[in-house]
């Protein structure tokens, strides 16, 4: 019974010592993603002041049309695009809200020993899908606020690529989300089990001990 327990001590060691390793990894990318993920916000904060004033700009030059007509043409173009925009920024602000939440939930169970190296690399993912998101949607608002026309075919079709891409990126970033919710679930249920295993083998060895 004492070299079964000695054993176990000794797999328990060895898996501890692994998970340390693992996780040292995941900390040194999760810098460099840290890192990345600040450049990449920099970027399309930027970008995105650029096209909001462009987009103002349009708005401006409609004023300059004489045709009442033509002119409530191009303000229902430039409502329609902000609208289409709106769609993803509200999918991309609800996606970082639940990401946030996977992130307190990491924190809170990491403190009470819970295994969260696989969340924290799928929550990782998840994060660098929603910025390659964020700059697709920059993309398409670039191509939205060329000027207050018609867009042409090209444009149409460029638009429609990275439509379907940012919708990818987006699926896939929610993905990455509920894997690493489950992932939590399963390891606090292992958890569990192995405070339990560790209760029983306690009780053996005290039984062991007094008989």
């Amino acid at each position: 019974m004492k070299e079964l327990k000695a054993k176990r001590e000794a797999a328990r060691e060895a898996l501890g010592a692994k998970r340390e390793e693992v996780k040292e990894e995941i900390e040194k990318k999760r810098e460099e993603i840290k890192l990345k993920r600040e450049e990449i916000k920099t970027e399309i904060e930027i970008k995105r002041e650029e096209l909001k004033q462009k987009m103002q700009n349009l708005r401006e030059s409609i004023k300059e049309e004489k045709d009442k007509v033509k002119a409530q043409i191009k303000e229902n173009r430039i409502i329609g695009r902000e609208n289409a925009l709106r769609v993803f920024d509200n999918v991309i602000a609800r996606l970082n809200l639940l990401k946030e939440k996977v992130s307190a939930q990491i924190i809170k169970l990491e403190a009470k020993g819970v295994d969260t190296i696989e969340a924290e690399s799928l929550t990782a993912e998840a994060e660098t899908k929603l910025d390659a998101a964020k700059a697709k949607i920059i993309e398409i608002n670039a191509l939205l606020a060329v000027s207050t026309n018609e867009i042409s075919a090209e444009n149409k079709t460029k638009l429609k690529t990275l439509r379907d891409e940012t919708q990818v990126l987006i699926k896939d970033a929610r993905n990455a989300l509920k894997d690493a919710i489950k992932s939590l679930r399963d390891a606090v249920k292992a958890k569990r089990e192995a405070m339990k295993s560790e209760t029983t083998e306690t009780n053996e060895t005290e039984n062991e001990t007094t008989n």
